[in-house]
């Protein structure tokens, strides 16, 4: 049986699982751990406002001294401090491995608990993110961000990647200069030519590299261009055959998916075979998992929103799992930077 404390997220109160302890308010750490510590129970969600300092790690270690973590499912703030790579870490570093922001995440753990493998990757994307930190600190080249293989390992033929906004607004423009930015590094600028249709938001980015073009220019455009690796914005371009492969772009928060769906039902289904890119996304492992059970959906790649201004090392980290950058340039292990978001 499982037991509930709870404070501010009093969501808990309609969880729909088997209970035999329900308690709320505020405690401190030392009463939590006295008031549980002889109390048999398979799981615990707890509510972590229910703690006092619930936003100092210290409290999680004195937590985890007196109860069994791994029978613990942290019930966290969505948009806290805590839902950061650099705390989950550290609660990690606690053998604390459960934590979600919602009540399918909570279920999900009750059903199947998470194991030091299913959350070592927000360890990694700490530690890369502290490298990067370092080096930008000191005023050094970024060295720590994922490399790709030498161009002699990446094929020399053209390659035409498409993106289209699926949601209003799901922010292709913006991705696309950033993915052309990091190829240009790994490439040169010579390589890498983005093309937006029937739209003149490029011209923003004041990038030669970067143009607007008609659609039905598009063909030609690209077959005479020397480039090796060309980005398309398609906005309205129903035509995307002169594409390799086309990306299709959600923006996940609730009021553009309402909307998409109000004007679509069938949306979805149109993109069951699609490589889909949450874009500007705020969700953790267990929403995505969520998301693409409702939607009937897989999605290829949840990308949390970014500084288009700073060099993101997850950006290396998507176009090796697009194929572009080499398998080297990535963890033996599957690395995941900003794992705690699910790919």
């Amino acid at each position: 049986m499982n037991v509930i404390v709870y404070n501010e997220q009093n969501s808990l109160s309609n969880l729909d699982i088997d209970i035999i302890k329900s308690i709320t308010g505020t405690y401190e750490v030392n009463e939590l751990v006295e008031m549980f510590k002889n109390f048999f129970f398979s799981r615990m969600i707890l509510d972590v406002t229910a703690l006092k300092y619930y936003d100092d790690i210290n409290t999680y270690a004195t937590l985890v001294k007196g109860l069994d973590p791994s029978k613990i499912i942290f019930y966290l703030p969505e948009g806290s401090s805590l839902c950061t790579t650099n705390f989950l870490s550290h609660m990690i570093s606690l053998g604390i491995y459960n934590f979600t922001t919602n009540l399918n995440g909570v279920k999900y753990l009750v059903k199947k608990p998470n194991t030091l493998d299913d959350v070592q990757h927000i360890v990694k994307s700490a530690n890369v993110q502290k490298n990067v930190k370092k080096s930008e600190d000191s005023g050094a080249a970024v060295a720590t961000v994922q490399r790709p293989v030498s161009n002699t390992n990446v094929s020399s033929s053209k390659t035409v990647i498409g993106f289209k906004n699926v949601t209003d607004s799901a922010g292709c423009t913006t991705f696309i200069y950033m993915l052309k930015k990091e190829l240009a590094i790994a490439f040169g600028q010579q390589n890498v030519l983005a093309i937006e249709i029937d739209k003149n938001d490029f011209n923003l980015f004041d990038d030669k590299a970067m143009i607007s073009i008609k659609a039905n220019e598009a063909k030609e455009k690209i077959k005479e261009s020397n480039a090796r690796f060309i980005l398309v914005d398609l906005n309205n371009c129903t035509d995307d055959s002169f594409c390799g492969e086309v990306l299709y772009l959600i923006e996940p928060s609730t009021i553009k998916l309402n909307r998409l769906v109000r004007r679509n039902r069938d949306v979805f289904s149109k993109l069951a075979d699609k490589k889909v890119i949450l874009n500007q996304s705020l969700l953790l492992n267990n929403d995505v998992f969520d998301f693409e059970s409702e939607a009937a959906i897989k999605v290829f790649y949840n990308m949390p929103p970014l500084d288009e201004r700073k060099r993101n090392a997850i950006i290396g980290d998507f176009l090796t799992k697009l194929g572009i950058f080499g398998s080297s340039s990535r963890n033996n292990n599957n690395n995941k930077i900003f794992g705690l978001f699910r790919r």
